[in-house]
């Protein structure tokens, strides 16, 4: 891909775009950690120099594709909810619901996942004060469209409902992280199986997360 000078505001949009629809490619092939600005720039047909006249840094294309991720997902997520979440069902059962639906939403979408583990370590480092306020403004409204979302089906979490929420996010990113286990992992749990006595798929070990996270946050009578 190659590109001609921008020359007003729809071209500069659409190399905006491809960076982030190049760097959303690579996500698909290779973890958060292995994404480069060199190989992002040869990938996107720019010089370096110019894919930073669109974004500061690698990490400031991440924390927009967080963001967007992120926005996506909760809509997918409010039509998972509906169907599995039974509105007559007790607060205790319902819960346990979100909890598998939570975390059968998030263990499919792994980029998600792995962009959350890297955000407080990585991507909120070597990023200006406007774009990490950009990012937070978006964090914000994000976190409150999937709180409405947890009281619509479990209002009894009252006022504990954003804190649950923002917490199984940061487990999702958290428990990401031993996902998929090494091969020498794997190889010493088959030579010890032992060893692997608290080996956990992901996918269980984030519902078992976020039940135990939402559960806590139900009031006590």
């Amino acid at each position: 891909m190659t590109f001609q000078r921008a020359r007003n505001e729809e071209q500069r949009e659409a190399r905006r775009r491809a960076i982030l629809d190049t760097t959303v490619t690579m996500l698909n092939e290779m973890p958060v950690a292995e994404v480069s600005l060199n190989e992002l720039s040869r990938r996107v047909g720019l010089a370096k120099s110019n894919v930073m006249r669109y974004f500061e840094s690698r990490e400031a294309v991440l924390l927009e594709l967080l963001s967007d991720y992120l926005e996506r997902w909760l809509v997918d997520l409010a039509a998972e909810l509906a169907i599995g979440v039974e509105m007559e069902a007790a607060p205790l059962m319902r819960t346990r619901q979100m909890a598998d639906v939570l975390s059968r939403s998030l263990a499919t979408r792994p980029v998600l996942c792995d962009l959350f583990g890297a955000q407080g370590g990585v991507l909120e480092h070597n990023v200006s004060v406007e774009v990490i306020k950009r990012h937070k403004r978006a964090s914000q409204t994000n976190l409150k469209v999937m709180t409405d979302l947890a009281l619509r089906h479990i209002p009894e979490l009252g006022e504990g409902a954003q804190m649950a929420c923002l917490m199984a996010l940061l487990s999702a990113g958290a428990l990401s992280a031993y996902t998929p286990p090494p091969p020498s992992l794997l190889a010493a749990y088959e030579e010890e199986p032992a060893l692997g006595a608290l080996h956990m798929e992901f996918a269980n070990v984030l519902r078992a997360s976020i039940a135990l996270t939402f559960l806590g946050a139900l009031p006590r009578d």
